[in-house]
């Protein structure tokens, strides 16, 4: 049977092992989830959320002043006559008396002044836009054009000055010849009702609107804003609609994960192993159909949501990684409540990486290690470019290449039934891709295909310490790069420590701590090279991936630091592990501290 006749059994064999098996357990409830969850929608859609109606209690004396909350369903508004408003006050959060407002002396009653004044602003905005002359109304209207910083974020490290200093006692002098300034047209190129229209529409639209709404362009229209229409460029509504599409693509990976769980618990996979056909034909063949779900799924969000169908390029490395994470999980996992734990903790630590820099979209370039951030720009209309579609896939593409790769190798029996715990069963997983015959060269591998790991968790760092202040977030980020690549170093040689005591010699520790120094150096400086440019632009990126013209330091660096810790194994046993991870993250820490304070100096 060839490898596509037996990826293609596998995946019909899955979906019918799912639709039964699982089904009656898993998909009911499924189904029934997604069908409220519709029906929610559909209602909040048609008529809004309305969690806040009526939370303040407001009495006025006069039915025109009424008009001003009467559009604000979170205001209750009793119309009576002075004195009974009056002498009944202290029930009402505020009360409006010939013109005068009295508000309680409460945390509700300032929130609801709050609240008031907005809906103040918004009267004379609608008074405003009926009028007759609406430039008279609103005499100033801004056209915006953003335009990327070009500043230079390696500048401050190099000593550079980046602006010239404020002297408030002296007004400032150009050095160069002043240029007159184009003063703009008289005439603005839209019409006084189409300004009228867009008025109307902005204050008027469904509080749902402008998350469901794709306008990739922009007209001419919507550049032209009043000063209270001003907002910074953040793209908080399109990560909204992002949201959308990667909720389901994260559930219907768990419906992977609990397949792959469900066999090793119930041990059904054990026919499935000693049938004539490949590991690789069955981890792709039960991967294809939720591969296939998800894409779907994804590309009828997109033409719902009038989204371009581009879209659909940065979401398939993020598609392959819930599912090569899921595989992993599950063929980890002793149970399901542990898998439980483990899932929520992936899931917690990859909504973090993918959402938190795409707040950034617009204003930093840390937002672009996030390929959520290229759906935001195709959503907004900016678009991406190849090296940019390259700087935020790849990490997400190695690393599922190689879980995959992982889970084929270690898809046998003697894994998938055993009940090591999960840190035992990892470090297994670890062991598997060592070969006895050419344990260095594996161990030379394993480090190199570790890196794209190593820069995965240093960049979620970097978006954990990103908005800490400096210098507190470069110390942190010092520390906890160092601790991550002494970890990824030193995990190979744990492992065959573990598995072959004998191995561990002081000849193998130096021939093993040169080659994954080597193989770490090699893979580090080949992935930096080719795909993270644009993060050592920034002065974080530059903590993370310093001296990359001096090979020979970083080099003697990594030997130093896997013979730090191999000399801990060597000496002590594997209890002294934790101890010699910590020294050698202290003595790497120190190197790249004294690089920074060398080039900020």
């Amino acid at each position: 049977m060839s490898l596509a006749s037996s990826i293609r059994t596998i995946a019909v064999w899955e979906m019918n092992r799912s639709m039964t098996t699982m089904g009656r357990n898993v998909l009911p409830l499924a189904a029934g989830l997604l069908v409220l969850l519709v029906l929610v929608t559909m209602f909040a859609a048609q008529s809004g959320v309305h969690m806040q109606d009526g939370m303040y209690h407001i009495g006025i004396d006069d039915p025109d002043v009424a008009r001003v909350v009467a559009p604000d369903n979170r205001f209750a508004v009793d119309l009576a006559d002075g004195p009974a408003l009056w002498a009944d006050r202290l029930a009402y959060d505020i009360v409006i008396l010939h013109g005068e407002v009295y508000v309680a002396d409460t945390d509700k009653g300032r929130a609801a002044l709050t609240s008031l004044e907005r809906d103040y602003e918004a009267y004379v905005s609608r008074v405003a836009t009926g009028e007759p002359d609406l430039f008279a109304a609103y005499p100033l209207w801004i056209d915006l054009q953003y335009v990327k910083s070009e500043i230079d974020f390696l500048a401050t490290q190099s000593g550079q000055q980046v602006g010239a200093p404020a002297d408030a006692r002296e007004p400032p002098i150009s050095s160069a010849p002043v240029e007159a300034v184009t003063l703009p047209p008289s005439a603005m190129p839209v019409s006084e009702e189409g300004l009228r229209q867009h008025l109307a529409e902005a204050r008027s639209g469904h509080p749902l609107s402008r998350y469901t709404t794709i306008n990739p362009g922009g007209s001419t229209m919507d550049r032209f804003k009043t000063p209270s229409e001003l907002s910074a460029p953040l793209p908080f509504d399109s990560i909204i609609l992002v949201f959308v599409f990667i909720f389901p693509l994260y559930f219907t990976s768990q419906f992977f994960m609990m397949s792959v769980m469900h066999e090793r618990v119930g041990r059904a996979g054990e026919a499935l192993l000693s049938s004539p056909v490949r590991p690789s034909a069955i981890v792709i063949g039960k991967a294809l159909p939720y591969f296939t779900i998800m894409l779907l799924v994804a590309a009828a969000i997109t033409l719902f949501a009038g989204a371009p169908l581009t879209i659909l390029l940065p979401l398939i490395p993020v598609i392959l990684f819930f599912l090569a994470n899921a595989l992993i999980i599950g063929m980890a996992a002793r149970s399901f409540k542990e898998l439980s734990f483990v899932s929520i903790f992936f899931s917690t630590l990859v909504t973090s990486y993918l959402f938190f820099p795409t707040v950034f979209a617009n204003t930093h370039v840390i937002s672009i290690i996030s390929p959520l951030t290229l759906v935001v720009l195709e959503i907004q209309g900016d678009g991406f470019t190849a090296a940019e579609y390259v700087y935020s896939t790849a990490l997400f593409f190695a690393t599922s290449i190689i879980l995959f790769y992982a889970g084929t190798v270690n898809f046998r029996e003697e894994r998938l039934f055993s009940e090591k715990p999960l840190t035992s069963r990892l470090a297994d997983f670890v062991s598997g891709g060592i070969s006895r015959d050419h344990p260095h060269l594996s161990l030379f591998l394993l480090a190199a295909l570790s890196i794209p790991f190593v820069f995965m968790v240093q960049m979620m760092t970097l978006v954990l310490f990103f908005n800490i202040p400096m210098p507190l977030s470069l110390v942190l980020l010092i520390v906890s790069a160092a601790f991550i690549e002494e970890f990824a170093k030193s995990a190979g040689l744990y492992a065959i420590a573990r598995e072959r005591p004998g191995f561990l010699t002081a000849k193998n520790l130096l021939a093993g701590a040169f080659v994954i120094g080597l193989g770490f150096l090699a893979g580090e400086k080949l992935l930096l090279f080719a795909t993270l440019a644009q993060i050592t632009e920034s002065i974080f990126g530059s903590v993370l991936f310093l001296s990359l013209g001096v090979l020979w330091m970083p080099l003697l660096l990594h030997i130093t630091g896997v013979l730090i810790t191999g000399g801990f194994l060597l000496l002590w046993g594997r209890r002294a592990y934790g101890p010699g991870l910590v020294v050698a993250s202290v003595v790497h820490s120190l190197y790249n501290l004294h690089f920074i304070l060398g080039g900020l100096l």
